[in-house]
């Protein structure tokens, strides 16, 4: 790649990357970007937290074409030290990139080693690697950038080239500073979570995490059956799992005396608990982006029911008021598609995680048992078409079970 087309190409990622708010989609896009720009087959992104490296994200093209079209690859979570003994440890701790031809051929003499136990288990032989850190402009290591056999023109695994090297370390420092402005982002919306958090033991980080991992892995294979645009879908999948972690914000309005209640609600408590979906969506009623408008849809109507049976219906935004049917005299529902499609997906995502996780009211269920109940409600409570995607996608939600278990 000549100078001048590699300087173009750097200022289009750059652009590409800083228009992603979410984290998460965010780390995926750089690794998908280093690895087109070194033509490498795989690749993985470690993110630096409480003094190690955490495995984030994996992506490999061999192995991903043996999958069937909107399967993804199903990966283990781990740690690695940030010291010396292992490729990114060495790389993080000393802030050095590191290009091996052959990671079966590493000296003795290197204080690092390479672990073929990934390679055993996957059936996959990684030769050629190229470890970037990740480093922030006051010198922080935010984490580290590992590529994985590099192909030529003909297909071969080749070394990565000296001009990848350079290349990368360059796309490096600005993706550091696109991972930065995330991260401010994420820590943001905890922020807010956690507001939530202190009046209701029940919204955790990690559920508020998880509910927007399933949320983005639901809508992808909604969107991919509907045949939207990839630019559209990856536009959208940034602003929802932003967007899905607040469902729930409006709870900050409720009284602790009905929100900590450990028994049934009353009925006149069920409908003061109601109100937390519109005293949620009033935090976005200065709607002046596409996330403020997902975001109000969420949680006004994530409680919704696809049979028009859930709440809080059409209701007047301030007041709380109902809207009453002129015809019927009676409140005006929402049903079917006429609730937005976001929130039958939160609605979902929301309901499979409180089913299966322990609360302090009650024993998580056993997995068969919450299969059978959204089974059960598919066509009342859930649109039916996402209760099929969702399991059609649920190894990737198990694997987003994985990535945020329960702290406690």
């Amino acid at each position: 790649m000549a100078v001048k087309n590699k300087l173009k190409r750097i200022l289009e990622i750059d652009s590409d990357l800083n228009r992603l708010q979410d984290l998460d989609l965010l780390l995926d896009k750089v690794l998908l970007e280093a690895r087109k720009s070194s033509n490498a087959d795989a690749g993985s992104i470690y993110i630096a937290e409480k003094g190690k490296l955490n495995f984030k994200y994996s992506h490999n093209d061999t192995k991903q074409k043996d999958l069937e079209p909107g399967q993804k690859l199903i990966y283990s979570y781990f740690t690695v030290d940030i010291n010396e003994s292992s490729i990114a440890g060495y790389v993080a701790a000393n802030r050095v990139p590191l290009n091996i031809a052959n990671m079966y051929k590493i000296p003795k003499t290197k204080p690092y080693s390479f672990n073929s136990w990934y390679d055993e288990q996957s059936k996959y032989k990684t030769i050629s690697t190229l470890t970037i850190p990740l480093v922030s402009n006051q010198g922080d290591v935010l984490g580290v950038l590992q590529l994985i056999n590099s192909k030529n023109e003909e297909g071969e695994i080749v070394r990565f080239k000296k001009s990848d090297e350079s290349f990368l370390m360059h796309f490096a420092s600005n993706a550091t500073i696109a991972i930065q402005r995330a991260q401010m982002t994420r820590q943001l919306l905890l922020r807010m979570i956690e507001m939530a958090e202190m009046r209701d033991p029940k919204e955790t980080g990690p559920h508020v995490k998880r509910v927007a991992g399933f949320s983005v892995e639901i809508y992808e294979e909604w969107a991919r059956l509907k045949k939207i645009p990839k630019e559209q879908i990856e536009k959208e999948k940034d602003v929802l799992r932003m967007a899905a972690m607040l469902h729930d914000v409006g709870k900050v309005g409720i009284s602790d005396l009905i929100l900590k209640k450990p028994g049934r609600f009353t009925e006149d408590e069920f409908i003061v608990m109601q109100s937390h979906s519109y005293i949620g969506a009033r935090l976005f009623i200065g709607k002046q982006s596409e996330f403020d408008q997902m975001s109000m849809d969420i949680a006004l109507f994530h409680h919704e029911n696809w049979d028009g049976s859930g709440y809080p219906g059409r209701i007047d935004m301030f007041s709380g008021r109902p809207v009453i049917d002129e015809e019927t005299n009676l409140p005006q529902g929402l049903k079917g598609e006429e609730i937005p499609i976001f929130a039958r997906i939160v609605s979902l995502a929301d309901v499979y995680d409180a089913l299966s996780c322990r609360r302090v009211y009650k024993e998580a269920w056993d997995e068969d048992r919450v299969f059978e109940e959204l089974k059960k409600c598919r066509g009342t409570k859930f649109d039916p078409e996402l209760i099929d995607i969702f399991f059609k996608v649920l190894p990737q939600i198990k694997q987003v079970r994985k990535q945020h278990p329960d702290t406690d």
